[in-house]
């Protein structure tokens, strides 16, 4: 079975990657409001020459570096289509916005969620790690749907005073689409980039901060991190004194080999008395439970592996993250 050959013109690759092009300037411009209405003025005003007119456009810039990319953008017009399509571009760029505070809106919500979770439960974990990548999925949505919308012209879901505008835009977007512009695609690789460089390194809150909130809840003071003093290797996220007795505590989301670290360190330390591993437990086999224990490090894992896990319920120095308070901290030895 052969596949046809796939065939994609290449005006048409050209007039998007123009589009794209414009698109992503304007987004290395970053124009204010003002700046857009102005330009926007300008590009109607001179369209059949508006090369000719840059230095127009240069004076509402004071940088160089932006006055340069006024230049760059200019040198891709060639006739009044291309002025079209840059006109739209700056529309885009004013849309840009809100889909993304929309984004963000949905965002809030998820984090909202958060406020009746353990912090160190699975459900808050995927929330809170996913939350970036929730973020990519509801812009590329929200786009796909505003685009179907604008290309068909129902424009209902706007309000009455920026009907007009977006009717405007609805009309140039099925015009420019006639001519082989693919608006949603190419507006959605632009749009990626700005979630990326404004959003997506934000993971949410690590788990390390998540912990160091718990022990603080239960009245845990003066918790230092530092390097055990035999074994200058191991790093403990947490160490604190409590009646009389000094806790080292690893603090990560998964163990991976990390756990062979602490057990070394079990092995070697003489100035800590209590050593603690909590962890989600997603990778917490019976085996490593029992080394780890074994080897007279505590485990603290979230209660949804706690209760899901036979063995684990059954290991006398493994709890769930509910039972993490100073009467379990006291009890241990």
């Amino acid at each position: 079975m052969k596949i046809k050959k796939l065939h994609l013109p290449e005006k048409k690759v050209e007039l998007n990657l123009k589009f794209y092009y414009f698109l992503k300037n304007i987004v290395k411009l970053r124009p204010n409001e003002k700046n857009i209405l102005t330009l926007l003025e300008l590009l109607y005003l001179f369209k059949d020459n508006i090369r000719n007119e840059s230095n127009k456009l240069e004076e509402l810039f004071k940088s160089t570096v932006k006055k340069d990319i006024i230049k760059n953008i200019l040198l891709e017009i060639n006739d009044g289509n291309d002025v079209e399509l840059l006109i739209f571009s700056f529309k885009l760029y004013q849309v840009k916005d809100l889909l993304f505070q929309e984004a963000k809106i949905k965002a809030t919500l998820d984090t909202d969620r958060l406020l009746n979770l353990h912090p160190l439960s699975l459900a808050y974990d995927n929330i809170s790690s996913l939350k970036p990548y929730k973020f990519r999925i509801t812009g590329a949505l929200l786009s796909l749907i505003f685009f179907d919308r604008l290309e068909k012209g129902d424009l209902n879901f706007m309000s009455d005073d920026s009907y007009d505008y977006m009717k405007k835009l609805s009309e140039l977007a099925v015009k420019l689409s006639k001519t082989g512009v693919e608006p949603n695609q190419v507006f959605m690789l632009m749009f990626n980039e700005s979630i990326n460089q404004g959003f997506i390194s934000d993971s949410g809150v690590n788990y390390e901060t998540r912990v160091h909130s718990i022990l603080t809840k239960i009245g845990i003071k003066d918790i230092k991190k530092i390097h055990d003093k035999n074994d200058k290797s191991t790093e403990f996220d947490f160490y604190f004194d409590l009646n009389g007795k000094k806790y080292g505590v690893g603090a990560k989301r998964t163990l991976r080999e990390r756990y062979k670290q602490f057990i070394k360190t079990a092995i070697t330390s003489d100035h800590i008395h209590i050593m603690i591993e909590i962890t989600l437990g997603i990778d917490l086999s019976e085996e490593k439970a029992k080394t780890i224990s074994n080897h007279g490090t505590y485990l603290f894992v979230s209660d949804e592996v706690y209760r899901s896990r036979k063995y684990l319920r059954e290991m006398k120095k493994v709890f769930s993250v509910l039972d993490l308070d100073i009467k379990t901290l006291n009890l241990m030895s």
